[in-house]
């Protein structure tokens, strides 16, 4: 298929992201990316960044769909039927990233280019590789726990991927329907290891493009202590338990 004619779904699960989704679809425009699109799985969010998203599904320059969900049952379960729904309609490469514009919307033309190399299933947006960076405030410990995460993780995997836990990811469609993504219960942080485990187990190739990830600047962290919890064993779960299907 003609690159012109690809169309390219970027997935954003929102909760509570009614300052920064705007913005977040602004920067997407701007890119004048041929057959772009924006689905927004909005999880019921309190402060009405469903009404927002419907909004920008009439007044964007770019076409928004917007999948409103009832429950809040977290960030891989949303990335799910996000994705899912991206494939029904028709997606040839899918983009997740978060809505909170910690992700640099001006890597994704860089992420797609690499995904098109031969091999290759799965482009990140890595801060661990040369040229990929974080946020200048970042706390030490927080510095500390980020890359002993990916550490540990690739420690226990052998994934030969830097950084792991990345939740900005460019994937074909193709890899999506190969590692079965309704199949993975899995959320937060340990959602990304699985898919990136499934991914090599199936055969593919993870590529890494540097990022520079920066800090949410509205709106407050989805991270918690069952989150952290369910990523540290996680590694473990993917070792011993039923092995994915190659």
């Amino acid at each position: 298929m003609p690159d012109e004619l690809q169309k390219i779904t970027v997935v954003v699960p929102t909760y509570n992201e009614r300052e920064n989704l705007p913005e977040l679809v602004a920067e997407l425009t701007a890119l004048q990316l041929p057959g772009l699109h924006v689905l927004v799985v909005d999880d019921n969010s309190p402060d009405g960044t469903g009404e927002v998203a419907d909004k920008l599904a009439v007044e964007a320059a770019v076409p928004v769909g917007v999948l409103h969900r009832t429950a809040k049952d977290g960030l891989g379960r949303a990335y799910v039927a996000g994705m899912q729904r991206a494939l029904d309609e028709g997606a040839d490469i899918v983009i997740q990233m978060d809505a909170d514009l910690s992700h640099p919307t001006s890597a994704i033309p860089a992420m797609i280019e690499a995904l098109r190399n031969e091999g290759v299933a799965v482009v990140l947006g890595s801060r661990y590789v040369p040229g990929g960076s974080v946020a200048d405030d970042w706390s030490w410990h927080r510095k500390a726990l980020s890359s002993w995460a990916n550490f540990y993780v690739d420690t226990l995997l052998r994934m030969k991927v830097r950084d792991a836990t990345a939740g900005f990811k460019a994937w074909k469609a193709a890899t999506l329907r190969r590692i079965d993504i309704n199949s993975i219960r899995s959320n937060g942080y340990s959602f990304q290891v699985e898919m990136n485990y499934r991914t090599v187990r199936a055969g593919g190739r993870i590529a890494e493009v540097p990022i520079r990830f920066s800090d949410r600047t509205h709106g407050a962290s989805k991270m918690s202590l069952k989150v952290q919890m369910e990523s540290a064993l996680m590694p473990w779960k993917l070792l011993f338990g039923r092995r994915p299907a190659k």
